[in-house]
């Protein structure tokens, strides 16, 4: 294999690979409707349990009926708002007030919608360009709410009471002296028969301020004269929208840690949600692993439920199942409406008669409802320990998470640090665009000298081809022994871009994930935020083939397409005489096609995505000019008799020194 063919299948295996990188992105995704609304994390769940279609009518009373004619009710309350949190999300103060205003609601004592607080400006928005409004991390899907308790079952009887159609009685709001406030539900079922109570359901959420977490405790206590084995479901956060410009990254996530401390977590992505899916348990549970959290996430903010172990124990032992769950209320595929949400079921509990030990239990679960921002966890010595950076995903494409996870944090972290001495996180890309290419330079270097060394082999190669065209053997020996005699290697001039890519690969993840790019600007009259596109100036959106709904002229792009023409004007090119007419025609279509293809594709990309690429290719249009400069100097002073400088000489030239026709005696 020549030169010529390493270097077109290099060039168009990167055009694909940055093509996989864009398609991975969601540009081109087909979204699509599941058959079956239940995508299990573990195992299956009851077949009665709620779906995303129930919808039943209003009732004065729940009940159910036994083989027996035992008959137990609970009644409804009053239908009442709760609000916790902040009263009015535009004037919180970001850092002493609440993160997030909580809207609660009787029906299920669950949570209806959770928005963040604005904070002045400094919190998250919608991003709406014409008028933003304080960002929703969740929100109600039909009939199903967050934190709503499903199928109450009292398991001897095989009897289970939908608590989540259910009003609970509210307790009412009670705000302490630190700031944070706490609101109360409860239940009571019944012995319909006797009107006797049987058990009692007392359901409490706590939000404090300067914090995204919720506390919500659930007891489940007996009150009756015979002992109770009850288990009940929990409807985790349901209702997270899509955060990406282009494309859908929301999915469900379960994460586990084993007696090593080891974390290990199963995703999956709302794109994959194609009907009914069962892990198998010895592939999702190895060793000693233990369940900690389950969580939905979109690109940049995440719902996280986690249950708390009790007293004395190092993980929840109360946990059965763990399900992720695909909504789709109006059944269509086309108009993405889908939501995806994580659900847990709760073991049994055997409740001794009212008065007597163990009559009542208590179960404990924190929702955190905030940005995956490592920073945050890892100030956070409970989000650290219990593994919450693992919601923060990066698109690694075929480098390693290993390798990907920690350069591309790395990255971030150097990115945050500049950022509090420039203040700009566009200055930061750039600056950091050219540091990493001057860090790297001597690879760069070395690898365009080699290519262009075996360029100048072009022709003996050709020689020896069709010399031994006959005989392949002969033909390879005979051209790595020029190869060796001329001090040149292939491995060599493709060698260094191999070992570049990963950290190509990590800068442009960690640029893509990033919650700091959220709504931070680069101009205060162009990019204003460089998680969108640049966005000019805008129009009328119209529906075009590829891009889908266009409603904004985005230069980055188009600038981008200049800087990859002039790179491919200055990348090494053989001599003429030394290419065939159907390489010279690869090398002609790859001129027109790669300054047209990554604007097409990228058009609709993050705006500092596109600063980035922009970026480092000028950047490297620039590195190509110096090295193209230093090969020629290099070339001209060997054709007069000149030698390379070494470290030795100090950095200097100097002349061949003519050898004296006699030797000292």
């Amino acid at each position: 294999m020549n030169i010529k063919t390493i270097l077109t299948l290099f060039v168009v295996g990167f055009v694909i690979f940055c093509g996989a990188l864009v398609i991975d992105s969601g540009m081109f995704e087909n979204k699509v409707k599941p058959d079956q609304p239940c995508i299990l994390l573990q195992q299956t769940a009851d077949a009665n349990d709620i779906t995303a279609n129930t919808n039943p009518p209003v009732q004065q009373d729940i009940q159910l009926i036994s083989a027996q004619s035992i008959r137990f009710t609970a009644d409804n309350a009053p239908q009442e708002t709760i609000i916790l949190g902040a009263a009015d999300p535009n004037t919180e103060d970001p850092e002493t007030g609440f993160k997030f205003q909580l809207q609660l609601t009787t029906k299920g004592a669950a949570v209806s919608k959770a928005t963040f607080s604005n904070g002045n400006g400094n919190g998250f928005d919608d991003r709406d360009y014409k008028d933003p409004q304080p960002l929703k991390i969740l929100s109600n899907v039909g009939n199903v709410l967050s934190m709503a308790n499903t199928n109450f079952t009292f398991v001897k009887e095989q009897l289970q009471l939908p608590l989540h159609r259910l009003h609970w009685k509210s307790l009412g709001v009670e705000k302490s002296r630190d700031g944070s406030q706490t609101a109360g539900f409860e239940t009571i079922i019944k012995n319909q028969q006797t009107n006797a109570p049987v058990i009692k359901l007392v359901k409490t959420y706590k939000v404090e301020p300067a914090n995204y977490q919720v506390d919500c405790d659930i007891t489940v206590e007996n009150l009756s004269a015979y002992e109770q084995n009850v288990r009940f479901n929990l409807a985790g956060p349901i209702g997270i929208k899509r955060e990406g410009a282009r494309g859908d990254m929301r999915k469900t996530l379960a994460v586990f840690r084993n007696s090593k401390g080891e974390f290990s977590r199963e995703k999956i992505d709302i794109k994959k949600f194609d009907g009914e899916r069962t892990f198998d348990e010895k592939q999702l549970i190895k060793d000693s692993d233990r369940f900690l959290w389950a969580a939905i996430t979109n690109k940049y903010f995440a719902a996280i439920l986690v249950p708390v172990p009790d007293a004395g124990n190092d993980y929840c032992n109360w946990i059965s199942d763990k399900t992720g769950r695909l909504y789709n209320p109006d059944g269509d595929k086309n108009t993405a409406d889908e939501d995806i949400s994580v659900n847990l079921k709760i073991t049994s509990s055997k409740l001794s008669a009212a008065g007597m030990e163990n009559s009542s239990k208590k179960y404990n679960f924190n929702l955190y409802l905030g940005p995956k921002d490592k920073r945050l966890f890892d100030n956070n010595e409970y989000y650290h320990n219990l593994g919450f950076v693992y919601t923060i995903d990066f698109m690694g494409c075929c480098c390693p998470a290993a390798v990907i996870r920690p350069l591309a944090f790395g990255i971030l972290a150097i990115m945050d640090w500049m950022y509090g001495i420039l203040g700009n996180y566009g200055v930061v890309i750039i600056i950091l665009v050219f540091l990493i290419r001057l860090i790297i330079h001597p690879l760069t270097k070395k690898s365009q000298i080699s290519m262009n060394r075996m360029q100048k082999l072009g022709p003996k190669v050709a020689e020896i081809k069709k010399k031994y065209a006959n005989n392949k053997g002969e033909q390879h020996k005979r051209t790595m022994a020029l190869y060796k005699e001329s001090n040149v290697s292939p491995v060599s001039s493709m060698l260094p871009m191999l070992v570049q890519m990963p950290v190509w690969i990590s800068l442009y993840s960690a640029i893509y994930a990033s919650i700091a790019l959220r709504g931070a600007a680069f101009l205060p009259f162009w990019i204003t935020d460089l998680s969108a596109p640049d966005a000019l100036f805008r129009f009328k959106a119209v529906t075009l083939p590829l891009f889908g709904a266009l409603d904004s002229f985005n230069l980055l792009p188009i600038m981008m397409g200049f800087a990859f023409y002039f790179q491919q004007k200055l990348m090494p090119k053989p001599a003429a005489a030394n290419v065939d007419s159907q390489i010279a025609q690869q090398q002609k279509m790859m001129m027109i096609m790669m300054p047209l293809l990554f604007p097409l594709m990228l058009y609709k990309a993050p705006s500092g995505l596109n600063l980035y690429i922009m970026a480092s290719t000028f950047a490297g249009v620039f590195e190509q000019y110096v090295i193209r400069k230093h090969i020629r100097e290099k070339e001209q002073a060997e054709s007069i008799g000149i030698v390379a400088a070494t470290s030795k000489t100090g950095g200097k030239v100097k002349k061949k020194k003519p050898k004296p026709f006699y030797k000292n005696m």
